[in-house]
């Protein structure tokens, strides 16, 4: 059951709230130039602070929003230009970012801390540049599909373009979706799983594409190819200009914020399965689904993804018209604060295995379990 406020009192509270999701990378660059002129290492490690201090104490301070938009108002809400002009800002303060990296890389003296604190500002915006292109991937307008491949280019992970929108949608909260993690498996262990999974889907939905059409996987059209020629050029551009350490700085960079990206999807349908009926067809994906929170601040920074259910049930609809819904299962506090539990695997298990086993009911039969878990599983929560 949605939550759903009075079309006549209702007007959307967070519009300009948006505008602090391309202020986070707008305050990065600010940092990296900052840097770049005193000299004083602090300035690297504003976008950690901000990412992993500020956000999750706001979260904690502002709450929860559960208003939904009334259904008469969605239509001039999703039309109103104003919420798109916020996202497609986010692409070149993230450009603006990465180049004023790859420009300290190659021309401050750098200590190893320096380096560190480096490679996490610029991978952490550009790891949110994926959420920038996971909204507008799955937009009608070609140019906002364009610009989403444009903004994976820095993490050279084009390939999620494909895999997200054509697998994991469809796949979702099944044992054969890599990037939906399994009940008692780790970050560490989901990570390697997700990245490799997700790169041979995504191959292998293109390669099906274009031999439907009578083509080679290994042609022009493949789409995978196209986006992993953005990030060829784009990484071999900057070598050029600045040399070949700034190589090895833009692939850190670029695993950083590819962990990003897999701690979310890591965080998103811990442990919820989709169910199947006695002739093997699978339900549809419900909210019961995806784990959501609406907790302000993270909300507002990576543009509702955190009411990720109606993203599922509604990939079209865009960030500022999503729902929540009452029969969501919800997480304690925003993706900034899970994130941090999921990098401490007993911490996470702690906090999210007895709400898995809460959402299930008891029956853990009913939930994705990890097969190298299972029986410790089912022998520490047995079935009602």
């Amino acid at each position: 059951m949605e939550v759903t406020t009075q079309p006549q009192a209702w007007r959307d509270n967070k519009r300009l709230w948006w505008l602090f999701s391309p202020a986070l990378p707008a305050l990065t660059l600010l940092s990296l130039l900052s840097f770049a002129f005193t000299g004083l290492s602090g300035w690297l490690w504003v976008t950690l602070v901000l990412f992993y201090g500020v956000v999750p104490v706001l979260d904690l301070s502002l709450g929860e929003d559960r208003s939904n938009p009334p259904p008469e108002r969605v239509g001039d809400l999703q039309a109103d230009r104003w919420y798109r002009w916020v996202v497609a800002s986010c692409v070149p303060l993230q450009y603006g970012v990465t180049l004023a990296g790859a420009w300290i890389a190659a021309t401050q003296s750098l200590q190893p801390m320096d380096w560190l604190g480096l490679t996490i500002s610029v991978g952490s915006i550009n790891g949110l540049g994926i959420n920038t292109a996971h909204e507008l991937g799955h937009k009608s307008p070609r140019c906002e599909r364009v610009l989403a491949r444009v903004a994976l280019a820095p993490v050279a992970y084009g390939h999620f373009f494909v895999e997200h929108n054509r697998g994991h949608h469809l796949r979702v909260a099944t044992p054969e979706d890599p990037a939906s993690a399994r009940m008692g498996e780790s970050f560490w262990h989901f990570l390697p799983r997700s990245i490799v999974g997700g790169v041979r889907s995504a191959w292998a939905l293109e390669a099906s594409r274009l031999n439907r059409k009578g083509l080679p996987a290994l042609h022009i059209g493949n789409q995978n190819l196209q986006s992993w020629s953005l990030s060829l050029v784009l990484f071999a551009v900057l070598t050029a200009v600045f040399g070949w350490p700034v190589l090895l700085f833009l692939l850190a960079q670029a695993l950083y914020g590819v962990s990003l990206l897999e701690v979310v999807n890591y965080i998103e349908h811990y442990g919820l399965l989709r169910q199947r009926d006695e002739q093997g067809r699978l339900e549809a994906c419900g909210p019961r689904h995806s784990w959501n929170a609406n907790h302000v601040a993270s909300n507002v920074f990576l543009l509702h993804l955190q009411r990720h259910s109606d993203h599922h049930a509604n990939p079209a609809r865009r960030y500022q018209a999503l729902r929540h819904f009452d029969e969501a299962p919800q997480m304690p506090t925003g993706y900034a604060g899970m994130i941090l539990l999921a990098y401490v695997p007993p911490l996470w298990f702690r906090v999210m295995n007895p709400r898995v086993v809460q959402h299930c009911q008891g029956r853990l039969g009913q939930a994705n379990l990890d097969p190298r878990q299972r029986n410790q599983l089912l022998a520490r929560w047995p079935e009602a």
